[in-house]
């Protein structure tokens, strides 16, 4: 799927490697390296041009076409030692990265907005807010059942996030928002990243239902 990836990169991985003897401060230091996954996408996304290559060229630059091979390759070394960056959780997942990221932006953007008292009225800042609280938990939801390997409710969920997403874009396109200039400053940001978000989870949804549709092996 141009490298977002529906399966896993590290199946059984935690199996081949006995528990891992991690504490919280161990835990907190790798959750915020995954924090600052999100925040490097963005950066790579919003130093790109709008434009039907840009998230394929965000993909490459955080190196998720070369990120199965390499793993593949330290899978070989028997009785290697772990390090934060050969841990793989959901934090980890490019559709997760790039959902949150997006969706960082998106809410910024929709709160610099609408921040101040009178600069957008408050059914629409508030509907706003809601579609898109909604968009990112279905979707979220959705890269959890991509890692659990259950790729029709994973489609099922990004259906839901792809409906909620049609909501966002309503709110943006109401007469009330025409006639406000402070979304209208932001308007045209806002859907090149939903529209980029749509992109993401239909290409993830093309590539689910051709694994969730192949051949059933049969057992002996």
């Amino acid at each position: 799927m141009s490298d977002f990836d529906s399966e896993s990169p590290s199946e059984n991985e935690w199996e081949e490697n006995g528990d891992l003897a991690w504490n919280e401060f161990d835990w907190e230091v790798y959750l915020r390296e995954q924090d600052n996954a999100i925040h490097r996408y963005l950066g790579f996304y919003e130093s790109l041009k709008p434009g039907p290559e840009r998230i394929d060229e965000v993909a490459d630059r955080m190196g998720w076409d070369r990120l199965e091979a390499e793993e593949a390759e330290e899978r070989e070394v028997p009785e290697k030692v772990l390090f934060s960056d050969e841990i793989y959780t959901l934090q980890k997942n490019p559709v997760f990265i790039a959902t949150k990221a997006l969706f960082l932006s998106l809410r910024a953007t929709w709160e610099h907005a609408a921040s101040e008292p009178g600069r957008v009225p408050q059914p629409v800042a508030v509907g706003m807010l809601s579609a898109l609280h909604r968009c990112e938990d279905q979707a979220i939801m959705a890269v959890h059942a991509l890692d659990f390997g259950d790729y029709a409710m994973a489609v099922c969920l990004f259906k839901r996030a792809l409906a909620a997403l049609n909501d966002c874009f309503a709110h943006l396109g109401t007469e009330e928002a025409d006639a406000n200039a402070a979304i209208t400053g932001c308007r045209e940001e806002m859907r090149h990243r939903l529209f980029d978000l749509r992109e993401i989870w239909l290409r993830v949804v093309n590539d689910c239902r051709d694994d969730s549709e192949g051949p059933v092996d049969e057992e002996g």
